[in-house]
């Protein structure tokens, strides 16, 4: 196996920028993936998560062509508890697996990136930091956060987070993300230097 690209983890509060700053990374030459992404495409072409998620939460939350509506989960999962910690347990070990694997991947390339960020928006919360060689914490103000996501049931899924300050506490880097696109891009440039030094 060749050299393992360095390893950051980017995560933040809702509406934060975490998303930006992933694409920074790869404007930046970073190999890039979302835990989004890998979720999506689990719903999509895993069929043993597709099962076990019909048989927990019956055939309503099919849409018309018979794929996994995320909208439908997410209705039934942020307003109960249980299902959440149900449906977390059933995706975080799958994410995880899924990610070590496109990690290892791109090592065993003949010129591997010097770089991975990926963006996991419950990094701290699901206890993936040990994956990481260093965590990148986005944070706004609150207000920009909410102007960001349209949502009505923001403090519900607000709730659950851990606290932007502990994040910030716990990160390796932060960034304040309420400037230009520039200034993300100047501090995401900063990041990638220190860790190829």
């Amino acid at each position: 196996m060749g050299r393992r690209p360095v390893a950051v983890g980017i995560t933040g509060g809702i509406g934060a920028g975490k998303s930006e700053t992933l694409k920074a990374f790869a404007r930046h030459g970073a190999a890039t993936v979302s835990s989004d992404e890998i979720v999506h495409r689990m719903l999509r072409e895993d069929a043993e998560v597709k099962q076990a998620i019909l048989e927990h939460f019956g055939k309503d939350v099919l849409d018309g062509a018979g794929e996994i509506d995320r909208g439908s989960v997410g209705a039934i999962v942020f307003n109960d508890p249980q299902a959440l910690a149900w449906l977390e347990q059933l995706l975080h070990p799958r994410v995880s697996a899924v990610y070590l694997r496109w990690r290892d991947e791109l090592a065993a390339q003949p010129d591997p990136p010097a770089i991975c960020a990926t963006e996991v928006p419950l990094l701290y919360e699901s206890g993936a930091e040990e994956w990481f060689d260093a965590i990148v914490a986005v944070t706004a103000d609150p207000k920009l956060r909410a102007s960001r996501f349209l949502r009505p049931d923001l403090a519900l899924r607000e709730a659950r987070l851990i606290p932007d300050e502990e994040k910030v506490a716990r990160a390796d880097f932060s960034f304040v993300n309420d400037g230009s696109l520039e200034e993300l891009d100047a501090f995401v440039s900063g990041v990638i230097e220190q860790l190829t030094r």
